[in-house]
């Protein structure tokens, strides 16, 4: 199937407009953590207890990197690291309870902000973009 220029345009409005989308709602964090730090916690709880590699290799950062921003979590009563059983010279990083209220807070706070963003629509309009998340779901399903 060749692209039209409507395609080429659409497809164009569409990554601007969820890029931006996506930009406000991470704006909307619980307290001074950066992006950075709130993508880690967020890949620990995925994750379970991964390695700092894991964490790296998933995050696309440099080992050091890592280290430095679990660390950083770590003195913020986020994260905490212990070490492996099978293999001592192996850091695994879990959640605290701490860090799971931060990220419930920060589900909250993002939640809020898009709430507040669709009361501005009207009853039509948010039916309309029922419609609309259901094809941007299917777009986001795997190939």
């Amino acid at each position: 199937m060749t692209a039209t220029s409507q395609d080429v345009e659409l497809a164009a409005r569409l990554r601007l407009a969820v890029g931006r989308l996506s930009r406000k709602i991470r704006q909307q964090v619980a307290e001074e953590v950066t992006q950075s730090q709130v993508s880690v916690l967020y890949s620990v709880e995925r994750l379970g207890h991964p390695t700092l590699g894991e964490l790296a290799t998933l995050e696309q950062v440099q080992p050091p990197s890592m280290t430095r921003q679990v660390d950083s979590l770590e003195a913020g009563g986020l994260l905490q690291k212990g070490g492996d059983p099978d293999d001592r010279r192996v850091a695994r990083v879990e959640l605290t309870t701490t860090g799971r209220r931060f990220l419930q807070r920060n589900r909250s706070l993002r939640n809020a902000y898009l709430v507040r963003r669709l009361a501005r629509l009207s009853p039509g309009e948010r039916e309309h973009l029922c419609e609309l998340v259901s094809l941007i779901e299917h777009l986001a399903e795997p190939e």
